[in-house]
């Protein structure tokens, strides 16, 4: 097995700033921007579902293109990198217009933030994919692999640790320097806009960061050529590791963007302590713990079955809110849920981009096309297809739920249907997809190949670095 091609630390901690910058504003997108449209925009829930219909189909294509786009792509900065450079800054724009409300009739509002969502998600495929795609550039030394994923995640993590739990008290803080008059703090529109802004910068700063501390360093036949769709096709035929990576982005991220959205309605509306639920968001800094873990246990108990012991354990966290739920809301309970199951989601993020490298991997070994814009675009299409469905079926039920809207000013009641339809998207939607995903990840075997796998492709990579010279 080689293990050369080691990546020093500063490269591992510049890798990571692209995590940590796109999860320091999306992240806050994703938790957030669907009760901004509805409690601080007043715009129905139905019309937000119907945004995140079309923002399904878009991403079902646009994952794939951004993949075509990398393996057509030829830079002095290689395949990966570049798109850092190039979009960051459009990125942080759109992310910013999805937290602006501009005085507009009713109909603009719905256009706007059809195109700032939309840009957005966009944008994002074009910023995350080659964070992945970039992964078995970096290095072919598969420990190696799950450390660089595992230092990213870490920083990933702890975007999200740092800003979501800070963005309500935030907002409330700028609502009551620029926006006196508005009695619902968290709706104030300028609140959300200047904390938005400031996410961007950051933002923009850890991807220029993560372009200028990273290089693209195995080199192949394919890494100097454009591979055409026809051909990076091929590395999907038999590629099953893929096929159960893919399915399990879809389900997996699909439930975490459910329950992360209904996070906010849930203790705002079901347990009336909103300020709880800024501060559980907090604890997502103990997924730093878990997933600092990851290399140790990947090393003891191999990748598929960290991730499994992963999924198992959200799966059993919420269980344990459903049972606090019954007891009118149990405190300790909740939070012992949570603590549950921040453990177990660090154990799952870091290891979906090593298995997507195993999988291109995967592709090259059995069928001799190496494709790793082309390969890991899925990953991006599934997620973000998964999260896009996601979201519209949590719209939905809570349209279906009769959900009302709290806006500026006032405190909407919910009645006790709408409030099943929140327990509904926040427990137990969730609990069926990372069961799912569980169940699937048990066919992956590509642990018991990687060692006869690494082996034949660095003989043949050196052969082909032979043959470039």
């Amino acid at each position: 097995m080689n293990n050369g091609n080691q990546v020093k630390w500063p490269e591992r901690l510049a890798y990571a700033m692209s995590d940590f910058g796109c999860n320091t504003i999306f992240q806050i997108v994703g938790t957030y921007f669907m009760v901004f449209s509805t409690d601080t925009m007043g715009i129905k829930a139905s019309v937000v579902a119907g945004l995140f219909a079309l923002t399904a189909i878009i991403d079902s294509v646009d994952g794939v293109i951004w993949g075509q786009f990398i393996d057509r792509t030829h830079t002095k900065w290689g395949k990966s990198r570049p798109y850092w450079l190039w979009f960051s800054v459009p990125f942080a724009l759109f992310c910013i217009m999805s937290f602006s409300a501009p005085n507009l009739p009713m109909t603009w509002k719905i256009v706007w933030i059809y195109v700032a969502y939309i840009g957005a998600k966009v944008l994002y495929s074009g910023i995350n994919i080659p964070v992945t795609s970039i992964l078995p550039a970096m290095t072919s030394n598969p420990q190696e692999r799950v450390t660089l994923s595992t230092v990213r995640q870490f920083f990933g993590n702890l975007g999200a640790a740092v800003f979501l739990p800070l963005t309500l008290p935030a907002v409330a803080f700028f609502a009551g320097i620029f926006d006196k008059h508005n009695s619902n703090p968290s709706t104030s529109a300028t609140g959300w806009f200047i904390w938005a802004v400031i996410l961007g910068i950051v933002t923009v700063i850890c991807l220029m960061t993560a372009f200028k501390g990273t290089r693209e360093r195995v080199v192949t036949k394919d890494s100097n050529r454009s591979v055409p769709m026809r051909e990076s096709i091929k590395a999907l035929k038999g590629n099953y590791p893929w096929v159960i990576i893919i399915f399990i982005n879809f389900v997996y991220w699909g439930s975490f963007s459910i329950r992360q959205s209904s996070l906010p309605y849930y203790f705002k509306y079901v347990l009336h302590n909103e300020a709880l639920g800024s501060a559980v968001l907090a604890g997502t800094i103990i997924t730093l713990i878990s997933t600092a873990m990851v290399p140790f246990f990947s090393r003891l108990i191999g990748k598929r079955n960290t991730m499994l012991i992963g999924m198992v354990g959200t799966a059993i966290s919420q269980l344990i809110l459903h049972f606090a739920d019954q007891m009118n809301g149990n405190v300790p309970m909740i939070l012992f849920g949570m603590l549950v199951y921040y453990i177990s989601y660090g154990l799952v993020g870091a290891l979906i981009a090593v298995m997507l490298s195993d999988a291109v991997d995967f592709g090259e070994w059995k069928n001799g096309v190496r494709a790793e814009g082309f390969v890991t675009s899925f990953s991006s299409f599934s997620a973000k297809l998964g999260m896009g469905l996601g979201s519209m079926l949590l719209s939905a039920v809570l349209a279906g739920g009769g959900y009302v809207a709290a806006t500026a000013g006032s405190s909407a009641g919910q009645t006790a249907s709408a409030l099943d339809a929140i327990r509904l998207g926040f427990i137990w939607i969730p609990l069926i997809g990372y069961v799912a995903s569980g169940l699937v990840l048990l066919f992956n075997n590509v642990d018991k190949l990687e060692p006869q796998m690494v082996k034949d492709l660095d003989e043949k990579h050196q052969r082909e670095t032979e043959g470039l010279a």
